[in-house]
């Protein structure tokens, strides 16, 4: 479980629920097997990805005594790399064979979609300059998780009425931008956490360019637009009233924010990335729910 980083599953689950509850919203249109076959693709590529990061930063680690046999979960608990490296490409292959059958019914859109994801989460953390270990990691992630993947299942529920025009795009990118906040703010947590311990291993992440001030700062505003943005997502029409009572999840939210403010310890305040977006992802997909389960 340590291995694919479970916990961080919420970053592609609840951008997938997203994109469900919008098509079903804005287009009435759901494609159940179509839906469950993308989430089963979506879901072994995250995992083979989350274990990719881990084995490479195994490999490319400086830090030899501390990270690699005391941090790293395949140096800590001795896993072996041939098992390691066998389950990682079973998972991509297995999820590529899915994903192209997807875009043989679907249409070309998935595929090139499809491409786009898997070259970032590969190129995330492989290569002799991964993007994890650059000031590109929030950029990258993100937009990935939480926009592509919104778009994604948008996309394979409606594509037979699909259109590609500003308007449409415009409507996935602004529901989806609470999420893609959140879900580089866990990476800009987690790198501002990490600043002291990636640098002795020569990764110059965005909080070392920004400095450990700067990078709290920018954590806070992303949190900010995200919030303003769930509010915006209603009075555009893209979004039902009920996404309003998303804003009880406000002081989970604000707590959080200040606590990450307060102190960035990895063990004691990353987690607060990870429950805000949890609790805000979470209480968007839940609000949409609940006005779709009530209109049906």
């Amino acid at each position: 479980m340590e291995l694919v980083e479970i916990k961080a599953k919420t970053a592609s689950v609840l951008p997938f629920i997203l994109g469900a509850c919008y098509s079903w919203y804005n287009f009435h249109s759901i494609h159940p097997g179509l839906l469950l076959a993308f989430f089963v693709s979506m879901f072994l590529f995250n995992m083979a990805v989350d274990i990719l990061d881990n084995y490479n930063d195994y490999h490319h680690a400086v830090d030899e005594k501390n990270y690699k046999q005391n941090t790293n979960i395949i140096g800590r608990e001795h896993l072996s790399l041939r098992l390691v490296f066998g389950l990682m490409i079973s998972m991509i292959f297995v999820s590529a064979a899915i994903g192209i059958t997807i875009a043989y019914v679907t249409g070309w859109p998935v595929l090139v979609m499809g491409v786009l994801c898997y070259l970032v989460g590969i190129f995330y953390s492989s290569g002799p300059r991964p993007l994890s270990s650059l000031p590109l990691g929030e950029l990258f992630s993100g937009p990935t998780m939480g926009f592509m993947i919104t778009l994604l299942c948008v996309y394979i529920n409606t594509y037979q009425d699909f259109t590609w025009n500003w308007l449409t795009i415009l409507g996935v990118i602004l529901i989806s931008l609470p999420d893609t906040l959140w879900i580089s703010n866990l990476m800009l947590a987690n790198n501002t956490c990490d600043l002291d311990e990636d640098e002795k291993n020569q990764r110059y992440t965005l909080s070392h360019y920004l400095g450990k001030k700067n990078s709290v700062r920018l954590f806070v505003i992303m949190n900010v637009i995200a919030v303003l943005v769930l509010v915006l997502s209603v009075f555009v029409g893209i979004a039902p009233w009920t996404v309003l009572l998303s804003l009880l999840a406000l002081p989970v939210i604000i707590k959080n924010v200040q606590l990450f403010r307060a102190k960035q310890v990895k063990k004691e305040t990353f987690p607060c990335a990870i429950k805000i977006l949890a609790v805000g992802s979470v209480a968007q997909a839940l609000s949409y729910l609940v006005y779709i389960i009530f209109t049906l």
